[in-house]
């Protein structure tokens, strides 16, 4: 063998000892998971030549708790678009009730929060769980999910803000609209969310800024200056009473017309 040959072969030896596998690097990674190990929405992972990295997502969904008047229409809403049928049980978004509770600490409305790192999409052995190559929101392929709801026990929030469908026997989440064929709105981050667009108290908004990563981040006060004229306090205390909370015609007007 040559001298050229020899370095030739050293090369791809060496090569070949630093050339990490999907398997080498999930045994690897072991308890830690993946998504521990993805840093920020730019980093990703180089995996045997392949990049690999969960984009954020382009939208979110605020509530407003205290707004809520748990009428549940974002609930039917949600199923009649992606279903074509009512069904509260498999509606994407859900109002939780205290039945103990005062107003307005009676109620409060689960929604997914599109996680920056989703245990569900790390869990999920087959992809079916997985972020819209397109718009970064965090979806779930019917087609693909084996039933296994490894992703519903993996969501960190209770209750979990994915649900199994028992009817159809496969896991589903909020998907903000983008598949919703019963739905005459085009959804996505791009158009409109049928809870948002039902709401008769305007207690859910839809934001493409990611929120403070806490529940209180995506619970937040959407009072304006109807909520005040109806003779209910603006502030999450309850404590300034409507007319200090009404302003005057020009500020009712920007109020108005922001919302």
């Amino acid at each position: 063998m040559t001298t050229e040959n020899k370095e030739a072969q050293v090369q791809a030896d060496e090569k070949q000892a630093h050339k990490v596998t999907r398997r080498d690097f999930l045994a690897g990674v072991g308890g830690l998971g993946v998504g521990a190990v993805l840093a920020g929405g730019g980093t990703a992972l180089l995996l045997d030549n392949e990049v690999q990295a969960i984009p954020v997502s382009g939208g979110y969904l605020l509530v407003d708790s205290k707004k809520c008047g748990t009428c549940e229409t974002c609930m039917i809403s949600c199923t009649l678009a992606h279903t074509g049928k009512t069904n509260l049980s498999m509606a994407r978004i859900q109002i939780g009730y205290n039945p103990l509770g005062q107003f307005p600490y009676d109620s409060v409305q689960h929604q997914c929060h599109q996680c920056p790192y989703p245990p569900c999409v790390e869990t999920c052995p087959t992809g079916a769980n997985h972020a819209d190559k397109d718009t970064g929101v965090r979806l779930i392929d019917a087609d693909k999910c084996i039933a296994c709801e490894r992703c519903v026990n993996a969501c960190p929030y209770t209750p979990s803000r994915i649900q199994f469908n028992y009817e159809e026997r496969h896991s589903q989440k909020c998907d903000l609209c983008i598949n919703t064929p019963y739905f005459d709105m085009e959804g996505g981050p791009n158009g409109h969310q049928a809870c948002v667009e039902a709401c008769p108290m305007h207690a859910i908004k839809f934001t493409n800024q990611m929120p403070d990563q806490k529940e209180s981040g995506y619970d937040v006060n959407l009072r304006t200056y109807h909520w005040a004229k109806a003779g209910f306090p603006m502030d999450d205390a309850g404590k300034v009473l409507p007319s200090v909370s009404v302003p005057g015609p020009a500020a009712a007007a920007a109020s108005a017309a922001g919302e």
